[in-house]
C-alpha cells in the first residue's frame, strides 16, 4: 500500500522519521505552516521559516524518496498580534506563487477572537482571488462553535467550498460539514483528537467521499505513522484495499491538485535518491555513508 500524509509538521522531526515513513509506504506529504511552540517576535522570522518549507524540507524529504509540498498561511494563534500579522500579509501572496505550495493554509480560528477572524476572512480571499485550495484549522476549544462560525465565514467570503478543507474534526463537528461542500479533515492522534478506531467508525457510518485523514505530527506527542496505522485498521474491519487507497491516497491528492500543482501521477512516479547531494552545502547525513538509488 502507498499513502500520502496530507498534514504533517516535518519540521518538527526527526530524519529518523523520514526513514520510518518511506518504510510504511508513505511516499508524499503535505506540510502546512504553524506556529512555533512560542510566539513569533517579529514578522521577518516568517520570512526564514517559509523559505525552510519551500527549500530544506522538500530537499530533506526527497532523500528518503518522499515528494514533499506545503501550505502557506498565518496560523490563527499568531494572528493576534496585529501589527505583525499585517507585515506578513504582505508577503504572503509571493510565497503562495511558489511551485510546491498547493494550498493556503493553516488558517482559521484558535482563540476565536476579531482578529483571527479578520485574518482568516482575508486569508480565505486570498486563496479565492489565487484560486487556490485552503487548508482550516478548527480549534482545540469550543470545536463546535468555531466550525460553525467557520463554514459562516466560507460563505460569506464567497469561495469556492471545493477547495476548503476544515480539519481537526470530530463525532461532533463533522456531522456539521457534510452538506456544505467542503472536504473533511480528521487528525489522528495518540491519545486525542481521533483515534484509528474512531476514524473507521466515521467512515463506516458517513462513508468515504470527501474524507482525509492526517497525522498532524508536529513537536509534540503525535505519531507520523498514523496515516499507514489508520489503513491497517481500515483493512482489519472490513475495508478493501480499494477504499483504502482512495481515503489515505487518492482523496487528499485531488483535494490539493485543485492548485494545479501536485498529482497522482506525479506523486507515484519512482524518486531518485542521492543523499551526495546537499542544500546549501548542507547534508541529511552525520558521517553515515550516502544511499544512492
Amino acid at each position: 500500500m502507498k499513502y500520502f500524509d496530507p498534514h504533517i509538521h516535518m519540521l518538527a522531526r526527526t530524519t529518523d522519521d523520514y526513514e520510518r515513513m518511506a518504510a510504511a509506504g508513505i511516499v508524499g506529504v503535505v506540510e502546512p505552516a504553524f506556529w512555533l511552540g512560542q510566539p513569533r517576535t517579529q514578522a521577518a522570522s516568517f520570512i526564514d521559516y517559509f523559505n525552510a518549507l519551500i527549500g530544506w524540507e522538500s530537499f530533506r524529504a526527497s532523500q528518503f524518496g518522499i515528494r514533499h509540498y506545503c501550505t502557506i498561511g498565518i496560523n490563527p494563534k499568531e494572528v493576534n498580534n496585529v501589527p505583525m500579522a499585517e507585515e506578513v500579509m504582505k508577503f504572503l501572496p509571493r510565497y503562495c506563487a511558489k511551485d510546491n505550495v498547493v494550498a493556503i493554509g493553516e488558517i482559521g480560528y484558535d482563540d476565536i477572537t476579531d482578529a483571527e477572524e479578520r485574518f482568516f476572512a482575508e486569508q480565505l480571499l486570498l486563496a479565492k482571488e489565487l484560486n487556490l485550495p485552503a487548508l482550516v484549522h478548527t480549534p482545540h476549544r469550543d470545536k463546535k462553535t468555531g466550525t460553525e462560525r467557520t463554514l459562516s465565514l466560507v460563505k460569506e467570503v464567497g469561495i469556492n467550498p471545493e477547495l476548503v478543507l476544515i480539519d481537526h474534526l470530530n463525532e461532533v463537528t463533522l456531522p456539521l460539514v457534510l452538506d456544505s461542500g467542503c472536504w473533511r479533515g480528521h487528525s489522528v492522534y495518540p491519545d486525542t483528537k481521533m483515534s484509528e478506531t474512531r476514524m473507521v467508525a466515521l467512515l463506516q457510518q458517513y462513508g468515504l467521499e470527501k474524507m482525509v485523514v492526517n497525522s498532524a505530527a508536529d513537536w509534540g506527542k503525535s505519531d507520523p505513522l498514523k496515516v499507514p496505522k489508520t489503513g491497517q485498521a481500515m483493512l482489519d474491519s472490513g475495508f478493501s484495499e480499494a477504499d483504502v487507497e482512495r481515503v489515505l491516497f487518492n482523496n487528499p491528492i485531488e483535494y490539493y491538485a485543485q492548485s494545479g500543482r501536485i498529482s497522482i501521477e506525479e506523486v507515484l512516479a519512482p524518486m531518485a535518491i542521492d543523499q551526495q547531494m546537499l542544500w546549501e552545502d548542507n547534508s541529511v547525513l552525520r558521517g553515515q555513508t550516502p544511499v544512492v538509488q
